[in-house]
Formats: C-alpha cells, sequence, structure tokens
C-alpha cells in the first residue's frame, strides 16, 4: 500500500548517474529508491509500491526493457520512464511498443527529467472522474476508466495508463474526429517524431484490443487524426 512520498523505482547501472539522481529527486520531495541492475530492480518492484519506474535501457543482468515486460505483468498500468544512451529509432519504439510512459536519451538535463516525471505522474495519478465521464460504452465493449479495464463479455483486458488515456479521448469524441497533435500534446506533452510513432502503435493495439466487435473501428483521417467509430 502506498503511503507517504510519492515513490520512485529508479534502475541504473551507472553508479555516479545514479546517485545524482536519487539525490536530486529525494531533494525536490520524491522517495527515490536506486537499483544497479534489472534483477535487483525487479526484485525491490516485487517488495514495495511505486508511483512510478525510471528504468535504464542498458543494464547487467536484465536491460531495461525485460524488466518492463516484467512489471508490466505484476502491474499493467505502472507508469514506465526510459532512460537510454541509444539514439536509434528502433530502440526508442521499442519502448513505446512495451508500454513506455515517456523516454529521455541520454546526456539529458536533470531539470527536464524532472518535468517528464511531473507530467507523467500528472497524468496518472490524477482522478479521471474530475475530468469527466468515468465510464463509456463503445459498441459491445464497457470501457471503465479509473479501473483502466475494457471489458466484453466474460472478457476482461487491464490497460495501460498512455492506452487508456488514449482511448477516452477517441470515447469523448466519438465519431468525431481526434485531433492529431491534440492528442499527442494532451497525452504526449509534445509533437516530436518519436512520440507521432508511439501513438501509431497505441493506436494499432487499441485496434486489435476492439476486434472482437466488428460495429466498432478506428479509422485513420488524413491529415487530420482518428475517428472511433461505434453505436451506440
Amino acid at each position: 500500500m502506498k503511503e507517504g512520498k510519492t515513490r520512485i523505482l529508479l534502475a541504473e547501472d551507472d553508479e555516479n548517474l545514479g546517485l545524482l539522481l536519487k539525490e536530486y529527486l529525494n531533494a525536490k520531495g520524491y522517495e527515490t529508491d536506486l537499483f544497479k541492475d534489472g534483477e535487483k530492480a525487479l526484485k525491490g518492484f516485487k517488495n514495495y509500491y511505486y508511483d512510478i519506474c525510471i528504468l535504464d535501457v542498458m543494464m547487467p543482468l536484465m536491460d531495461g526493457f525485460t524488466l518492463a515486460r516484467e512489471v508490466r505483468i505484476i502491474n499493467p498500468a505502472m507508469p514506465i520512464l526510459f532512460l537510454t544512451a541509444k539514439s536509434m529509432k528502433e530502440d526508442v519504439l521499442e519502448g513505446f511498443t512495451i508500454g513506455a510512459d515517456d523516454y529521455m536519451t541520454k546526456p539529458f538535463s536533470i531539470e527536464e527529467l524532472l518535468m517528464r516525471i511531473e507530467a507523467v505522474l500528472r497524468r496518472t495519478m490524477n482522478d479521471p472522474t474530475a475530468a469527466g465521464q468515468d465510464s463509456f460504452q463503445i459498441g459491445n465493449y464497457q470501457f471503465e476508466v479509473t479501473k483502466q479495464i475494457l471489458t466484453i463479455g466474460d472478457s476482461v483486458r487491464r490497460l495501460t495508463t498512455k492506452e487508456s488515456e488514449l482511448l477516452k479521448l477517441l470515447c469523448i469524441n466519438k465519431n468525431s474526429i481526434l485531433d492529431r497533435n491534440f492528442a499527442l500534446k494532451t497525452i504526449w506533452i509534445d509533437d516530436s517524431y518519436f512520440n507521432a510513432r508511439s501513438m501509431d502503435v497505441y493506436i494499432t493495439k487499441l485496434r486489435k484490443y476492439l476486434s472482437a466487435d466488428p460495429s466498432v473501428e478506428i479509422i485513420n483521417v488524413r491529415g487530420k487524426g482518428f475517428k472511433l467509430l461505434s453505436q451506440p
């Protein structure tokens, strides 16, 4: 159970960088646990409650991508931010495919990292009911925003935070166009190339999740955005 300060799991094998980040985040009011490899980080995640995970991609024993997949099995909704020294598009896209909420490429500004963390936490810890409707009917599906659950018949799927945020925007704009740039800036903060590709990955995932009802469809609107078609 959660108690007290916001807790951060930080997995970083660079000892100097890890200690610097831990001290900085603690000074900003967070409670940060530092792990120097993926296996220790996974053990820590299983034993304690965390509000967000910050994972270095390249780590010994277990890399950040593998760790993220294990975290997702335990808690599909856990916010994840990747730190990577790689700039290859494929690596960034792999992170988003796993379900990352954000990423930063080394070297980075520690102040910007704090801003990214705060943005992710605002999105994931804010009470969705305060922003409006909390439950949507999508054809034969029932989507519960707070619980991040998509249900059809006896099938129940837990969604990640970004999947839920994107599906909620589509539901709010059901049978109307969801502007691409609006979605990017609302969920991903900015409309960079990597974030745009990430959103495409999530749209593909949502199409798959909704495929059991042929009356439900997410279509591309060329040059504008997406449209969720559903009756009711």
